[in-house]
């Protein structure tokens, strides 16, 4: 949709003119005499924007000299450009200084040479430099960004954002050859991109403001690959995988080299860094969660043994715990992904209200008085058990769940960001933290029979723009507004409290969902600093229930703080 355009004031009025006129010969010059643009000499990957969520605009600010190509249509933008592009009745407009050129349904954003000056795009509400050749399409209405750029460039926006500057040297090294490896298996020239900026591949996030040792370790290990047998491999690698890496064919099929195995890795279970999620369940049966107490009858009451012995759910309680016991394996051994919980327990059994003589709730009612009954359930771990027990990790219902036991107690800890394939970044930063690994040796770790290979490529110069197009500097770019956040009724329901989104990045989002859970549905996300009214605490340990004026859900507890009276 567009926004109106306001009328350029008087001494601003005459000078577009002239520029307007000006773009438009050129367009009908360079018509018929087109720009060559050089082959780039080494990898190029073309990455698919998707997080920025482009809907039908895109507002940008130029780096350098960019060549606006449109079928025949041609228009140099100068440095410092400040551009906005719009879906109007299915085609594509560009507004530059108050002018706008009609471009169809497609166009690219070109680099040129630009001295002293890099090249590249920062899209408004964003972080990141992204310095890279731009294409936008028409696709279902929305707008579909497509960025090409040098590989090891891509890579200095690569690593930062899959691990992080803070994690050792040794561990970011080996993170580039991963990704390295990873997106060079992933150039693929009949598609409309290789790979996109979101861990469905690898996140990208434009370049960081600064250099850091993310892009140090990037040079460092320039053109190096992993190989298997002389071809290069899909180095697939997760945030944290619980402590056993796991195999390709069991997450997607197929066969995959033979440097993958399923292992057991304490590196990862070392770390404290690594994503767990654990529950502790009393032997006495006290202060179970209710969504376990539930699991549990219904459970039992599926047995025709058990059926006539239970009480209604509102009497149903558990006297003890008398064994936990995690089985089935979802894979052969040495699989450790459990998808069982056995659980064997004590509970009263069912009296008829005429039996129960208790005068009142501090009286001792007779069902305590008779012997307990014993009953042994399975609960199916995924999705059932860890939904009620909050252990789920990131949705993918393929935790390793490990059991403790105390005199007192059971605790059920699940582990396991990701799929689990290959390199955990996580045991990586503690083999080269705590364990003085090299780069090398991590990655002969995780994929072990790989070798260590190099490749050659040397870096494309850009074009030079045709003398016939002058710059215009244009006006210095101004900040645009973040998203309007959301209204909050300032009076409380009784027992809620004030919160505010926080420990997000700026460019980020937090997820508003319809259930206290990372697989359940997302209602909407919401921004840095939005206000909240924190409703309850979920029965899921580390959610609670949130609303604002317009929306109401869950959120994760971690990301919020709570706003002191005098705060907005």
């Amino acid at each position: 949709m567009l926004s109106r355009l306001s009328f350029p004031d008087a001494g601003k009025y005459s000078r577009r003119c002239r520029v307007f006129c000006f773009l438009l010969g050129l367009i009908m010059l360079l018509s018929v005499c087109p720009v060559s643009v050089q082959a780039a000499a080494s990898p190029s990957v073309r990455v698919c924007l998707k997080r920025l969520n482009l809907k039908d605009r895109a507002d940008l600010t130029l780096s350098g000299r960019y060549l606006v190509q449109s079928g025949k249509q041609e228009m140099l933008l100068p440095d410092g450009a400040s551009v906005s592009i719009l879906i109007r009745d299915g085609q594509l407009v560009l507004f530059h200084e108050g002018l706008s050129v009609s471009l169809g349904q497609k166009l690219s954003l070109l680099r040129q040479e630009s001295p002293g000056v890099t090249p590249g795009i920062r899209f408004n509400l964003q972080t990141g430099f992204y310095p890279g050749d731009l294409s936008l399409a028409v696709e279902n209405d929305v707008l579909m960004p497509v960025l090409t750029l040098p590989l090891e460039t891509y890579l200095q926006g690569v690593v930062p954002y899959e691990m992080g500057e803070d994690f050792p040297p040794e561990a970011l090294k080996a993170q580039a050859v991963c990704a390295r490896t990873y997106v060079l298996n992933r150039l693929s020239a009949g598609a409309a991109w290789d790979v996109t900026d979101t861990t469905n591949d690898q996140v990208f996030r434009g370049l960081p403001a600064r250099e850091g040792p993310c892009a140090q370790a990037v040079q460092e290990t320039a053109g190096l690959v992993l190989t298997w047998r002389g071809s290069l491999i899909t180095a697939w690698y997760s945030a944290s995988n619980g402590g056993q890496t796991e195999l390709p064919a069991h997450v997607w099929g197929g066969e995959a080299p033979g440097c993958f195995a399923m292992q057991d890795d304490p590196w990862d279970l070392e770390n404290p860094d690594s994503v767990t999620r654990f529950c502790t369940l009393n032997r006495d049966g006290s202060a179970l969660p209710q969504g376990f107490l539930k699991l549990l009858r219904e459970a039992a009451l599926k047995n025709p043994a058990y059926r006539e012995s239970i009480p209604d759910e509102g009497n149903f309680r558990v006297h003890r715990l008398i064994s936990l016991e995690l089985m089935t394996p979802r894979f052969p051994s040495p699989s450790r992904l459990m998808t069982q919980l056995r659980v064997t327990f004590e509970a009263p059994p069912q009296v008829s209200a005429a039996t129960d003589t208790a005068a009142d709730e501090s009286d001792l009612h007779i069902e305590d008085l008779m012997p307990q009954a014993g009953y042994t359930v399975t609960l199916e771990l995924f999705p059932e058990v860890l939904f009620a027990l909050g252990l789920s990790v990131s949705g993918a219902d393929n935790e390793i769940v490990t059991l403790a036991e105390s005199e007192t107690s059971f605790t059920l800890t699940a582990g396991r960001f990701g799929h689990g394939v290959g390199l955990s970044q996580r045991g990586a930063q503690q083999m080269a933290k705590a364990g003085g690994k090299a780069f090398d040796e991590i990655l002969s770790f995780y994929y072990p029979g790989a070798e260590i290979k190099k490749y050659a490529g040397e870096p494309a110069s850009l074009p030079t723009p045709d003398p016939r197009l002058a710059a215009d500097p244009g006006p210095a770019p101004t900040a645009t507004p973040r998203p309007t956040l959301m209204p909050v009724t300032a009076n409380l329901p009784e027992g809620a409290w004030m919160a505010s989104v926080e420990n997000i990045d700026a460019d980020s989002s937090l997820n508003l969902r319809a259930q206290p859970s990372t697989g359940a549905e997302i209602l909407m996300r919401l921004y840095l600093h939005q206000p909240l009214i924190v409703l309850e605490e979920s029965e899921v340990p580390g959610w609670v229930h949130v609303r604002t004026d317009q929306a109401e859900g869950y959120v994760m507890l971690s990301f919020l703080r709570e706003l002191s009276p005098q705060e907005p």
